[in-house]
């Protein structure tokens, strides 16, 4: 195992930003920027041994400060939509940036510089990111202290740990935005894609905003039951039928995963051409699928132009706007004292 660093541009405020790269035994590596402590690429085998990115993203710094869809992003401190970008928390009601038509999304954190430690050990390379967000950013209440840990090893599994606290009470639900094509983040469609996802249920949405109803849908019989796997490709050509698909142009939902907040699989992720495959396990309760819908990125590594159905995300997550879902399971309610912390792992292999 083997960390390196190099540089990877200037902010336009003048601040440079490093990109880390986390090489195992086999020479597959995951790079990442202090720049939103965004995950830039994932070099991993095929069947046959080959090496390819995964990851779509950008060669240079000037691909992240432009609007890049979030790829690769540490979101926060709200990743997903969180309805008429506001909450109330102990009676006093806080008006969020609205930041995607009237709601807010995501957040800023994957826009600000973090301070990087990289530590090396016999298990496995580790890089430690932390920002502490000011009180009002975002116009998010307290100030929160966050720490975002990559971590990697020999056997391929890229693991992301999410730790933060506050100092007054607020609502945290931080995720990862990688768009994944396990052919080769340059080759095009991910519709031969299969997807397994272990989830009964969807949190379905009220419109093209895609902010919950509150309730739940059964995925039996609809183009969301991927319990057995489905090709990708199946299931987008639904999405002129679906009013659920027809609201997104494809997938951007999510799944209400069986484990519920135990720490187990979400889904599962196959390549047939390349034999890569992508295990998702996480403590978090829902997974959102997005099928880069909206795509359409000029620009990318190797001056790739990203289109529609070029990648599928799997965001592991609380569910969206749960801070005006009380029904939803579990809470993004953080308060003093307490500590926010949640890992998802992202296994590779291939077969």
């Amino acid at each position: 195992m083997a960390i390196s660093k190099k540089p990877f541009g200037v902010t336009p405020d003048g601040h440079d930003v490093t990109q880390f790269t986390l090489t195992n035994a086999r020479g597959a590596s995951v790079r990442v920027i202090n720049y939103g402590a965004i995950l830039t690429s994932i070099i991993v085998p095929d069947r046959n041994g080959v090496l390819d990115d995964v990851a779509l993203g950008f060669d240079n710094l000037e691909g992240y400060l432009a609007d890049h869809g979030s790829m690769g992003d540490t979101v926060g401190r709200y990743g997903n939509r969180i309805a008429q970008a506001r909450f109330t928390i102990d009676g006093a009601t806080y008006q969020l940036d609205r930041n995607n038509g009237e709601n807010h999304l995501h957040g800023v954190l994957s826009k600000q510089l973090w301070a990087a430690d990289p530590v090396e050990t016999a298990n496995g390379d580790f890089l430690r990111l932390h920002y502490v967000s000011p009180d009002g950013e975002d116009h998010f209440p307290g100030t929160l202290d966050v720490t975002v840990t990559y971590g990697w090893d020999d056997d391929c599994n890229l693991s992301i740990r999410y730790e933060a606290t506050t100092d007054k009470a607020t609502h945290c639900n931080m995720t990862n935005h990688t768009y994944f094509n396990l052919a080769g983040c340059t080759s095009g469609s991910i519709c031969d894609h299969i997807l397994t996802v272990d989830a009964d249920a969807i949190t379905p949405v009220s419109g093209k905003a895609l902010i919950p109803t509150g309730g739940y849908m059964p995925v039996a019989g609809t183009p969301f039951d991927m319990r057995s796997g489905l090709r990708l490709g199946d299931g987008l050509a639904a999405t002129s039928t679906c009013p659920q698909m027809a609201y997104a142009g494809g997938y951007d939902h999510n799944f209400v995963l069986r484990k519920g907040e135990a720490m187990g699989r979400a889904a599962k992720l196959y390549d047939p051409k390349s034999g890569r495959v992508m295990e998702t396990l996480t403590d978090q309760p829902g997974v959102q699928v997005y099928s880069a819908c909206a795509t359409n990125i000029p620009g990318g590594k190797g001056g790739a132009h990203y289109g529609k159905y070029f990648a599928v995300c799997l965001e592991t997550q609380h569910f969206p706007d749960s801070p005006n879902q009380p029904q939803f399971i579990g809470t993004t309610l953080l308060r003093p004292g307490e500590k926010y912390d949640t890992t998802t792992i992202y296994a590779f292999r291939a077969e």
